[in-house]
């Protein structure tokens, strides 16, 4: 039976995976570039003289304060209730002398020296994110994050002769692409393909495939040799007569059977790819600019949300400060905690509200920053930057995108997600740090256990006032997650978790702008 050209891409995209697809479809002229929809904010003028609304928001995260910042620049008065005593929510950075206790008791203080940092939240801003717009608005400099290095390691446990040992991300890459590119040369060559493609097609897919692949001509049955230097060299090219020498590519069978493949689609990811950036100095000089340019005046810091409601006129709100209870009124409230949290929130609100509130699927995610003495993987593995990415229950190892050659580094040991974390999360700090310790010495040797000085981990899920990393939902399309898009009476809900950008800033502040108006437009319109 004939295929179509849709039916060939899914059978590129199962083989070869989203990296070969793009590039394959690019070959073939079929990739384009969609842009950010442009965000009309409102205006004082939009108010035409009306008196100010006064509106509280729940909660100092992202969303929060995205919330805040765009209110009072269109003439709302605004009050910020905070349960922590930072702006930011899980945007949090850990330095020398912070201080956590986690709701399974356990009390940490960090000890890193000054100028060393963690983001135990995000940490990373891809280019088309709104995040790096509210960066230049509020003056928070920004520097590249390195997000993918070809010379990290992959590595993978198993039997074959790649199991148990790093790969550089240049090697696995160079031979999963260049086996790939040479099977589907030669389909093509062979008339396996003709169904699917037009003769022009064949053309230039072959084409493509000679110089994606570094494959041989069909003189050479399109053979990958790896001797290109792509895949890298035992001995490096060098001065004089010294071209340097290559090993021979790992054989088909166990570079996919080994599954070092799987993990290069990371890179094409809509939010994952080059470039990306971080803020100078650590993620928080986000939600301390927002707070700066807010006012701290408006946050009120340590104030425990204990019930929200409408009222006739607008909206009530409780909170505790201590051991006091107190209570705020205004006109509109937009809530930004996280939805599994606000459920649990004495309120009016109506059932099938709470219910959707419920509906979110917490999820759990896991890091520790280990600073070294030294910096061990620039000056031994010659690693500046990026992420190793391993089968282990540590999962990600990412090394500093900042202080290259410096006297010290903080890597994260470990970020991790759902089992993987929960297994971490389950031990005490002192615990994570001695399996994390141990796992990454499998993956760079003795070196990782070696002139440790400071470490710090993080249980989102069993952190206050989160109790998850982010959330999911079982559906976005059910009805259920819709019912918290609009207003409840003067309430309404904002966060990256009511967004398709979930876990990242820039969902938060889409949200948080989609609230905003929304809200804006029922004044003026009265």
């Amino acid at each position: 039976m004939a295929q179509t050209r849709r039916q060939f891409l899914q059978q590129v995209g199962i083989t070869g995976g989203a990296g070969v697809l793009y590039s394959t479809m690019s070959a073939l002229g079929l990739t384009g570039v969609a842009e950010t929809p442009a965000y009309a904010a409102p205006s004082r003028a939009d108010l035409n003289g009306r008196g100010a609304k006064h509106v509280v928001i729940l909660g100092a995260g992202i969303a929060g304060l995205t919330s805040a910042y765009e209110l009072l620049k269109a003439g709302y008065k605004v009050t910020l209730l905070e349960a922590r005593q930072r702006p930011g929510g899980r945007n949090w950075t850990v330095r020398g002398g912070t201080v956590e206790t986690d709701l399974a008791g356990n009390t940490q203080r960090a000890t890193f020296s000054p100028g060393q940092y963690m983001n135990a939240g995000p940490a990373r801003l891809p280019q088309h994110h709104v995040t790096l717009d509210y960066c230049r608005e509020l003056g928070v400099a920004i520097e590249p994050f390195v997000n993918q290095n070809a010379d990290a390691y992959l590595y993978r446990e198993g039997t074959t002769s790649l199991s148990n040992k790093p790969i550089r991300h240049r090697t696995a890459k160079a031979d999963v692409y260049g086996y790939v590119a040479e099977l589907l040369a030669t389909a093509a060559d062979q008339g396996a393909l003709d169904s699917m493609l037009t003769a022009a097609d064949k053309q230039a897919l072959t084409a493509f495939l000679t110089s994606f692949g570094s494959i041989g001509n069909k003189a050479s049955g399109f053979a990958y040799t790896g001797t290109d230097g792509r895949r890298g060299y035992t001995v490096e090219p060098g001065a004089g007569m010294e071209g340097g020498t290559t090993a021979a590519p790992y054989a088909l069978s166990d570079v996919f059977a080994s599954g070092v493949g799987n993990y290069f689609s990371f890179e094409f990811g809509w939010d994952q790819a080059v470039m990306m950036f971080q803020p100078v100095g650590g993620m928080d000089r986000i939600p301390y600019a927002f707070e700066r340019a807010i006012g701290k005046d408006k946050i009120r810091y340590g104030a425990e949300v204990t019930g929200l409601s409408n009222t006739g006129n607008g909206v009530q709100v409780t909170y505790k400060t201590g051991s006091r209870t107190r209570m705020v009124t205004a006109d509109y409230a937009i809530c930004t905690l996280p939805p599994h949290l606000a459920a649990k929130v004495p309120s009016n609100l109506p059932t099938p509200i709470v219910e959707a509130l419920k509906y979110a699927r917490p999820t759990n995610a896991g890091k520790i920053g280990i600073e070294y003495g030294r910096r061990w993987w620039e000056e031994d593995h010659r690693i500046y930057g990026g992420i190793t990415n391993s089968s282990l229950d540590t999962v990600n190892t990412w090394y500093p995108s900042y202080g290259f050659h410096g006297d010290r580094g903080t890597m994260i040991g470990y970020y991790n997600t759902g089992a993987n974390a929960n297994t971490y999360g389950a031990l005490t700090p002192a615990a994570r740090l001695e399996r994390a310790l141990m796992q990454g010495a499998k993956m760079h040797g003795d070196v990782y256990t070696k002139d440790v000085k400071a470490s710090f981990s993080v249980n989102w899920l069993g952190t206050k006032y989160s109790e998850a990393a982010w959330v999911s939902w079982p559906s976005q399309t059910d009805g259920v997650y819709a019912r918290l898009l609009d207003a409840t009476g003067n309430i309404y809900f904002a966060g990256d978790h009511l967004s398709h950008a979930i876990a990242w800033q820039h969902g938060a502040m889409v949200s948080a702008r989609a609230a905003v108006t929304a809200l804006h437009t029922r004044v003026v319109n009265r």
